[in-house]
Formats: structure tokens, sequence, C-alpha cells
């Protein structure tokens, strides 16, 4: 996207008042997406956002400015703003050289979504809806919607460093909703990757919208949630979005250094179950979460937060690794070439236990099988969190029984961790997600075993 010698110009000259540290982010990202509703074709969009941020760091200020100049005036003039803002010191002058780094893509995508026609990726969307609709005669409504992404970056910054990556992600997702006696019941299938068009080798739309028509339909003759503290067993892939959120962001490092976390000052302590290793592996190929590099250009890390349920580790970013004096562990992410990088997380989960998942639930007397979870909130500073259950059943004298309305867990993620006395030998991750952080959103992935938790408030209308 940028010539090398442009690029050591312009992070020299970013220097020259006085600046510690200076990079370049830019980005040249291609998208489309479709959207259908109740029959209709109402959105059929495509885009190209194109441009360059410039960071430059004093002390402990940081000057930002992005541009959608590519051109070496363009830049110039952006990394002029950015030193402004983080102006200090006597000036100077700075020689930046830099070292090409190699990362291996991971992956090899096989058809590029801009390669393939709309009128194609609007049949998936036809497709979808017909196979919903077909499930049942009580599917009162159905949208589905297809997006995907040609991201490609490239990172150089003052310490000599220079990557680059290429990453497309592919998306398809239907939502129905059931009509009956108890009146409006929806269900939700989701598949995304970081791969290609071939997406849809993997994974048949049809049957995805059969599964989404099929929850919505069985959730008409669900009875109410219980209310109470009770054991919660929480299903393989289903699950893993409560840790991304009650336990994960709590281990992101600029939140423990802000001391808006419950994790802050415990490494080295025991912080869950034996039973519980969490991970956050950027490298896991394919999956949502996955990239070659951070968006500072670091290469991306298997990271081991808790190991046998002792705190071992944070994420960190750049600036606050090197304020430690260690390696970034490549969780330096972005929303785009307009955004300052902060510290996220990837694809998080929890390691498979020894467990078989069926006696899992046979050892359970009662108390609520958790198929899927959907959005909550969490306060990191203390963990407490509340989630929605949007497939959940009755488990009964040690079987799963009757399927419950939606209803919420409510807890504390430092607690859950430690109430986890079950988990499987059943890995899997779960769909596709968006991380939101201080206004910015990311593509993450998280997956968990089978695993039970002796405790946790089940917020139902059951009395």
């Amino acid at each position: 996207m940028i010539e090398e010698a442009v690029i050591s110009r312009v992070l020299s000259g970013a220097l020259r008042t006085g600046g510690d540290f200076a990079e370049i982010f830019a980005e040249d990202k291609r998208s489309s997406s479709a959207y259908l509703d109740d029959g209709k074709v109402e959105e059929l969009t495509s885009g190209r956002d194109r441009g360059a941020g410039i960071r430059v760091v004093v002390g402990d200020t940081t000057g930002f400015a992005h541009t959608a100049d590519l051109t070496e005036e363009g830049l110039t003039a952006a990394a002029r703003a950015a030193a402004a803002a983080a102006r200090g010191g006597d000036g100077g002058t700075r020689v930046v050289a830099l070292t090409r780094q190699e990362v291996p893509r991971g992956y090899e995508v096989q058809t590029y979504p801009e390669a393939v026609a709309k009128a194609d990726k609007v049949e998936l969307l036809v497709q979808a809806n017909e196979a919903a609709r077909s499930e049942a005669s009580v599917i009162s409504q159905v949208a589905a919607s297809y997006a995907d992404s040609h991201r490609r970056i490239l990172v150089a910054n003052s310490d000599g460093l220079m990557s680059t990556d290429d990453a497309v992600r592919t998306l398809f997702s239907v939502s129905c909703v059931a009509t009956g006696d108890t009146g409006l019941q929806t269900g939700r299938e989701s598949v995304g990757h970081t791969v290609g068009f071939e997406l849809f080798d993997l994974h048949d739309v049809q049957a995805l919208a059969s599964r989404a028509a099929a929850r919505a339909v069985t959730k008409l003759s669900a009875r109410p949630a219980p209310s109470g503290e009770m054991p919660v067993v929480i299903a393989s892939g289903g699950g893993g979005v409560m840790f991304h959120e009650a336990c994960g962001h709590g281990l992101e490092a600029d939140l423990v250094a802000k001391g808006a976390s419950v994790f802050k000052g415990r490494v080295g302590e025991s912080v869950a179950s034996p039973l519980v290793t969490l991970v956050d592996d950027g490298t896991m190929a394919r999956e949502w979460g996955f990239f070659a590099i951070d968006d500072e250009g670091h290469p991306a890390q298997r990271n081991v937060l808790i190991q046998d349920g002792m705190l071992s580790d944070y994420m960190w970013d750049l600036l606050r690794s090197r304020k430690e004096g260690r390696g970034s562990s490549g969780n330096g992410r972005r929303q785009s070439y307009q955004h300052l990088p902060m510290v996220r997380m990837t694809n998080t989960y929890l390691l498979a236990g020894h467990d078989d998942p069926e006696d899992i639930v046979a050892s359970t007397d009662s108390g609520v099988y958790v198929k899927h979870l959907g959005g909550g909130q969490v306060n990191t500073a203390t963990g407490d969190f509340v989630f929605g259950m949007t497939e959940a059943y009755l488990i009964e004298k040690g079987e799963i029984t009757e399927p419950l309305r939606e209803g919420n867990l409510i807890g504390n993620g430092p607690q859950v961790l430690q109430l986890i006395d079950a988990v499987g030998n059943d890995f899997a991750m779960g769909p596709p997600g968006t991380c939101g952080k201080d206004g910015q959103g990311v593509p993450v992935g998280d997956g968990v075993p089978t695993l039970r938790v002796q405790r946790l408030t089940v917020g139902g209308t059951a009395s």
C-alpha cells in the first residue's frame, strides 16, 4: 500500500520533534453484505475503506491522527498532527531502518468473496428463508444476513518493525420467529470463519436455517424458567461468551492498570477451580478471532491466562508491555485505521477436561442445562454479570427434560471460576462474535467444553 522509503521518511519526520515512538497503521478493507427479511431483500451493500492512522508517543502522552490520503504528503501531514499532539523534547533527527517481518498467513483462501456474484450471495438468503419456513407452519418471520470482508493491513514503527496481513472473513446468520399460544419465540443460528466463500462448502445454510427454526418452535412449548440458586450445566460451545465477558475482559492489561479489574495484582494466585485452564489464542487458523499479526504488527500468540486454576498472565498490547519491560502478547487490536489500538481478546476458551458430558448431566440431580447463552452485561471491577439464556432445559433426576423460556444467569465471574466442579472432554468453539469496548468492535471467538457450575442464580419467572 505504501512504499518502504516513504514509510521510513514519514516515521523519521514524526520523531523529529522529540517523539519516543512512532507508528503507521495502513488499512485497505473491502466488504459486502446482504439482508433478507420477510422474504424480501432489504439491503445489498458493498464498500471500501482505505487509509492510515499515525501514532506518536512522547512519555506517557500519545498523539494520533488518521487520513484517507496515502500519498507521502497526506501521511506527512497526519504525522505532523500526531506529533504536535504529543510534542516534547528538544527535537533532532532519528533515522528509521525498517526490517520486513514475514508471518505465515495460516490458511489459503479458496474463493475470494469479492469474486462471487451478488446474485449468488442473495440466493443463499433465499435458500435459508425457504428452509426455515418449511420447518413448521408456525414460523411467522425469517431474517437472514450475509457479510464478508477482505482486510489488508500494513504496520510499521520506529523500532524498525514492518509487517503485513491479509485476512478474509465470511459470516452468515438466520433468525426465526415462531408464533403460538405462548406468544412469540425466537431462534437464531450463525456461522462465521476467517475464510473465503468456501465457508458454504463447509456449512449448509439450509441446515443452519432449519436449526434456527426448530429452536424457535421448541420454545413455544417451553415452561417458565425457575428462579433461585441452583446447579447449572453449560453445553460445549454454548457458553463461551460468559467467560469472555465475565473473566476475559478483567484479564486485559489496560483495565488492570486502571484498577478496573477484579484480577489486579493476582498473578500467581489461585483464582479458579484446578479444573480450569483459560486460554486466549489468536493463532487458531480459520476461527473468527484469528489473524497472522495483531494491529500493532506482532505475530498472533497462544496465551495461557489461567493454568490449572492459577492466574498466570494478562493480555498485553505494545505500549503497556514496553512500560513493564516485557513483550507484547499479540493482543493490540483496533476496529479500523481511524482508531487507536487497545488490549483486546482474540479466541478465548476453556480447555477440555476429562469428564464424560453425559455423566456430568447424570450426576446433576436437578438444575438447568444451558445450550446457548445470549448477550449480557458485566462489571469488570467486581466481576458481577447478567447473561440471557437463549436455549435452556430443565435437569430433573439427572436427565434433560423440558425446554425453558428465556431467562437470565446472574453471578460473579471469579466465583463462577471457583465453583466449576466438572469439565467435559467435548470442547467446541461457539458462534462468531463482535466484542465491543470503548466504542470499538472487533471479531472474536469463544468456546467451552460441557461444564458444571455448582451454584448460579437463575433469573426465571417460575415461582
